[in-house]
């Protein structure tokens, strides 16, 4: 695929890309989900190491990706779209996870405002959104600031005029704005309540700056935003303080997606080091071996990475069960527990995925740290995406539910 770009210097915004010119496919069983999945990331892995390396935007890819109707999954059958389970949707964010994270990472922000667009908006609300989502429209975000104390303190406020609201802030960690055609931007009304107002991605004052620097996922999309009296109609302003006034599934929605991505990091890993291992790789000198995949040390890693990979599936998967009881029927039972169960496939995604990576290198030898290999990716892709929060938290998460009966915080990080 092309995919190269022209681009504006870093401190210039970046101009917004032509809306979608026809409708998106829409999906319509699990089945052709995966299928889709598939068939996508053996494109987007063939030259993944070369857009990770010259940080390549992969515009043609996410063109395919949302095209192909893989970004509606969530969107409601009385609404026109698939309404397929969040089994499914993890497993497809897995399996272009695993082709390329950054391409996997993109969506999980327009999934999570897509669930929260369908628990907290009005019916009339619900049909103007869900319409511009099957039609191919990607959301970015314009969430996190700098310069907040807490991850969940917002300086970006919305003021009220007529039939609009006006926003002003500054925001940063704005995964697939750059590229996105709508993007829902947190601010907070007179009462602190945090809310989606979805501007347009060329909306007058809303400027994208191609300023992402991290080490890892570095085709994210992500960069500063700057909101300079942006306005944005009431009719896309969404009530998203809503979904953590009482219990619902939008924080481990959101949550839920990131452990795929972690997972397919890790699969990733895991399978080029085998392939690593069994084409490359030379035997150490007192194995008494021929290959390196007779070593009965390299063996025993690599079980031990199958079985981890494995466990952290059957968490994910279990995980995903437990979201998808929460959305049909949400309390603080089933919401609870689909919190307990994506934190616990959250912990150990991130420790699989950070094990794989490293241990890719040490079975591997020092071939292959080199730059034709471009291996390491895997390991800088994840240290920087299970940066997101903070494994630590989960471990007390789990801990006071099992030791004190205490139920998890509701909110985004949850």
């Amino acid at each position: 695929m092309a995919t190269i770009l022209e681009r504006p210097a870093a401190s210039e915004g970046v101009p917004a890309i032509p809306r979608p010119a026809r409708p998106a496919h829409i999906i319509r069983s699990d089945a052709e989900a995966i299928e889709v999945a598939e068939a996508l990331a053996a494109d987007f892995r063939a030259a993944a190491a070369q857009r990770d390396r010259e940080r390549i935007w992969p515009l043609a890819e996410l063109d395919a990706f949302s095209q192909s109707g893989l970004w509606s999954l969530n969107v409601p059958r009385a609404f026109g779209g698939p309404e397929l389970s969040y089994r499914t949707i993890v497993k497809v964010i897995e399996i272009v996870s695993a082709a390329d994270p950054s391409l996997g990472q993109i969506p999980q922000n327009h999934i999570g405002v897509v669930a929260a667009i369908r628990t907290t908006s009005p019916p009339e609300q619900q049909a103007l959104l869900f319409d511009r989502v099957l039609a191919g429209y990607r959301f970015g975000n314009a969430f996190s600031e700098f310069g907040t104390k807490r991850a969940a303190d917002f300086a970006t406020r919305f003021e009220e005029d007529g039939n609009d609201v006006i926003v002003t802030g500054r925001k940063f960690y704005a995964t697939g704005a750059l590229l996105a055609h709508l993007v829902p931007i947190v601010a907070v009304d007179g009462e602190g309540r945090a809310w989606y107002a979805i501007a347009e991605r060329d909306a007058p004052g809303l400027t994208v700056i191609d300023d992402w620097s991290a080490f890892g996922q570095r085709t994210t999309l992500s960069g500063t935003v700057i909101l300079d009296g942006v306005r944005v109609p009431r009719t896309h302003l969404v009530p998203g303080w809503k979904g953590y006034e009482t219990p619902t599934a939008d924080g481990p929605i959101f949550q839920i997606i990131q452990v795929a991505v972690d997972t397919g990091i890790a699969a990733e890993a895991i399978a080029d080091t085998i392939d690593f291992v069994r084409t490359k790789a030379r035997p150490w000198v007192d194995s008494g071996v021929d290959h390196a995949w007779q070593d009965p040390y390299v063996i025993q890693a690599i079980g031990d990475l199958g079985l981890r990979l494995s466990a952290t599936r059957a968490l994910l998967d279990r995980a995903a069960i437990a979201v998808d009881a929460a959305v049909a029927s949400p309390d603080a039972e089933t919401v609870a527990a689909a919190q307990i169960a994506t934190a616990e496939a959250k912990v150990l995604s991130t420790e699989l995925a950070i094990a794989a990576t490293n241990k890719l290198f040490e079975l591997s030898g020092a071939r292959s740290t080199l730059a034709e290999h471009g291996l390491d990716r895997h390991w800088r892709n994840a240290r920087t995406h299970t940066l997101h929060d903070p494994v630590r938290w989960k471990y007390a998460i789990l801990g006071n539910f099992y030791l004190n009966g205490e139920k998890p915080p509701l909110h985004a990080w949850s």
